[in-house]
């Protein structure tokens, strides 16, 4: 009877793993989930309309529920609007019918302003956000921002958010590379309006991943550090956690931190390149007696590059730079090359997609020694940049013509 009790209880842990995906319980994964809507009038009222038909069938899918997953709505415009907060809608089809209602608010395209508005939503009170549940932060945009987006996105992944972004097709694809959460591959999609149905299963399933650990586990791992992340299992008044870390081949030099009972997460930075890192989670409990948890994790190789900046073929207008390409454990997205005048002026740029690593800067003045800066981005969201000096030659000047000597038919008399 002892195999079957086994073979029973793997199955009864499958069914309650995939009925939890499809929303049963619904009290099995907990989390806040805030969608980013690009309502300003760089969007087209066609445009927004399919957006939000993604979002809200995107929503009937989620296993929303009181204690459960929760959703508001942001909107981005001139100031960022909130159409719904996460205490309104107990359903993913109450969700999906609030976001079809949702009207286009137009104005600018303030993402950064929206962003720092909802960084404050995701862990206020009064917006319905919950302490110790994973958040999720899902920003839809064609692209464009009139304010710098990378900070605010930044210190919301700093605070253990995980940002997916949905690109109509405009983006620029660095930026948006180093937006969202690493690895970009799983975390940013390029779909045309038309078709972002296609993504909706795969968003669905990366977005319960997000909010779902059932066990202490590693995300956004850089050649620096990474991120920890573990299910509720304490509260603030039942006990604390001690986070133990040390490289596995030096187990004496190992790093402490006490966390309150009621964290699910923690970012370890300063690390080593290339190494590997054993992890503990040990709860300390005065109700129960919890197991600890344990993971190795192994930090990215050190990201170095773009090195050796050349450049070459100077013309008065024009000139040519080339560097050694940058080196790391997926090599580079790509490259952003900018110039500028030494003394002050307007910088132009180039964007240069991974595999190339030479450029001609055209439309420069002769004479004019310039300052150019190649960076190169990193899957990791990290860049690395180098600068060298440039000079271009003085045009040529046009010359008089040289007076002729005149010449006499005869002698004088």
């Amino acid at each position: 009877m002892l195999p079957w009790t086994v073979i029973g209880l793997a199955l009864s842990l499958r069914l309650a793993r995939s009925g939890a995906e499809r929303g049963l319980p619904a009290s099995a994964l907990q989390g806040d989930l805030l969608f980013l809507l690009d309502s300003s009038a760089s969007v087209s009222h066609y445009e927004f309309s399919r957006v939000r038909e993604f979002l809200g069938q995107l929503a009937a899918l989620l296993p929303v529920g009181p204690g459960a997953l929760r959703a508001s709505l942001v909107h981005v415009g001139s100031r960022p609007h909130t159409e719904f907060p996460f205490s309104q809608h107990s359903s993913g089809s109450a969700v999906q019918d609030a976001i079809r209602a949702a009207a286009q608010r137009m104005g600018d395209t303030n993402t950064g302003l929206a962003l720092a508005y909802a960084k404050e939503q995701l862990f206020a009170k009064a917006a319905g956000a919950r302490p110790g549940v994973p958040k999720v932060l899902v920003w839809v945009t064609d692209g464009g921002s009139s304010d710098p987006v990378g900070p605010p996105m930044q210190e919301l992944k700093d605070l253990g958010v995980t940002v997916f972004i949905v690109s109509t097709g405009r983006g620029n694809l660095l930026e948006l590379s180093a937006a969202a959460s690493a690895p970009a591959e799983k975390h940013l999609h390029f779909v045309d309006v038309d078709d972002l149905h296609i993504i909706t299963q795969a968003l669905r399933g990366s977005i319960l991943d997000a909010m779902w650990p059932q066990q202490l586990h590693a995300s956004e791992v850089t050649s620096s550090g990474f991120r920890l992340a573990w299910p509720s299992l304490l509260t603030a008044d039942s006990g604390y956690y001690v986070l133990e870390l040390a490289p596995s081949t030096d187990p004496g030099a190992a790093r402490r931190q006490q966390l309150p009972g009621n964290a699910t997460g923690w970012a370890w930075t300063g690390l080593d390149p290339d190494t590997d890192y054993d992890v503990a989670l040990v709860p300390e409990s005065n109700v129960r007696l919890l197991r600890s948890q344990h993971l190795r994790v192994r930090t990215l190789p050190e990201e170095t590059g773009p090195e050796l900046i050349v450049v070459s073929h100077t013309r008065p207008r024009s000139l040519r730079v080339s560097w050694a390409p940058a080196l790391g454990p997926d090599a580079a997205l790509g490259y952003h090359v900018q110039v500028g005048p030494l003394r002050g002026g307007a910088a132009q740029s180039v964007e240069v997609p991974a595999g190339e690593n030479s450029t001609t800067l055209q439309g420069l003045a002769p004479g004019t020694a310039y300052l150019v800066t190649v960076t190169a981005a990193f899957r990791s969201g990290r860049e690395r940049a180098l600068s060298a000096k440039a000079c271009t030659p003085e045009g040529e000047r046009s010359r008089a013509p040289r007076p002729q000597p005149q010449r006499t038919g005869g002698r004088e008399p």
